[in-house]
């Protein structure tokens, strides 16, 4: 009797690896088939301009062009109409006193703000792409339009990036990081929130990111080298493409620096918790099986679209 129960067992557990197996090779086959290349950075005509403050018409830039400015910031939005004001304001006047010889420019005008607008929703990570792709400075930033990182925290990740150098081909990435404030965090989640946040922090760093303990701040200082690389290769453009940029940056030896920042929950995210992080947690196991399978590749050298 004990020797067919352990044979039972032995069965039971051959039987359960062959159907984990058999699971992996049919999600790998549906990733590699439904993988669809990295979306163009195609501009409608209606996106190859912006409105200066006269309200006329002039063309954007290009990162391929040679930087005339410190500093681009790129802030997603969308029916962001209440919370955005107050982002802006904070964010304009902490420029305004570091920046004194603006002060007699027309109030803010379109040398400082342009706003693109996209005839086709493309999502956060694609919206942050054609803001990149239009940015002027040598280093650019990407900000949540919420305002829940206090915007003069820009300079704990300009500490960050120098003190990454010296920089490979001038490229290197700070990214703002709430990984501190993780138990007073979780004093305030619902256990069934907590173990959604653990399960996706483990798929991260089991799929595709290790090191990082907070990937998904939207406070992230890129020098424009290391914005070119990365974005130009990124496929995602939903709310896991910050894994997938993360990814791409350590895939190129891009270094990384994740810097404490201040951080308050402001009310009004779209992101559903279950169904969102269901999501983010598919397109993480498909952005680790696309690479695997060859759908999607990285080359050493890529040259941007």
């Amino acid at each position: 009797m004990a020797s067919l129960s352990l044979q039972l067992v032995v069965l039971g557990a051959v039987l359960g690896v062959a159907l984990a197996a058999a699971a992996l090779i049919l999600i790998s086959f549906v990733a590699f088939v439904t993988a669809t290349e990295m979306p163009p950075l195609h501009r409608h005509e209606e996106e190859k301009f912006f409105l200066n403050a006269r309200g006329q018409k002039e063309t954007l830039p290009s990162i391929r062009d040679s930087p005339t400015k410190q500093l681009s910031i790129v802030v997603p939005s969308y029916n962001e109409e209440k919370r955005l004001p107050i982002m802006m304001d904070e964010a304009l006047g902490y420029l305004e006193e570091r920046q004194v010889a603006f002060k007699y420019c027309q109030k803010y005008g379109s040398d400082k703000i342009r706003v693109i607008t996209l005839v086709k929703n493309r999502g956060k990570g694609g919206a942050i792409k054609m803001g990149v792709f239009s940015s002027r400075g040598e280093k650019i930033l990407m900000a949540d339009a919420d305002g829940a990182t206090k915007f003069p925290d820009v300079e704990k990740l300009e500490k960050g990036l120098r003190d990454l150098q010296p920089w490979p081909d001038q490229m290197a990435i700070a990214c703002g990081s709430r990984a501190h404030l993780q138990t007073e965090s979780i004093a305030q989640r619902s256990y069934f929130r907590t173990l959604l946040m653990y399960g996706f922090h483990f798929l991260v760093w089991f799929l595709c990111v290790k090191g990082i303990r907070d990937t998904q701040c939207g406070f992230k200082l890129l020098t424009r080298e290391a914005a070119s690389r990365t974005f130009s290769s990124l496929h995602i453009e939903r709310w896991a493409f910050d894994v997938e940029l993360l990814y791409i940056a350590q895939f190129f030896k891009i270094p990384i620096a994740e810097i404490a920042v201040n951080w308050t929950e402001i009310e009004g995210s779209k992101l559903v918790p279950f169904w969102s992080w269901l999501q983010m947690g598919k397109d993480l196991l498909f952005i680790r099986l696309r690479y695997l399978t060859g759908a999607w590749r990285l080359d050493q050298i890529r040259k941007m679209n």
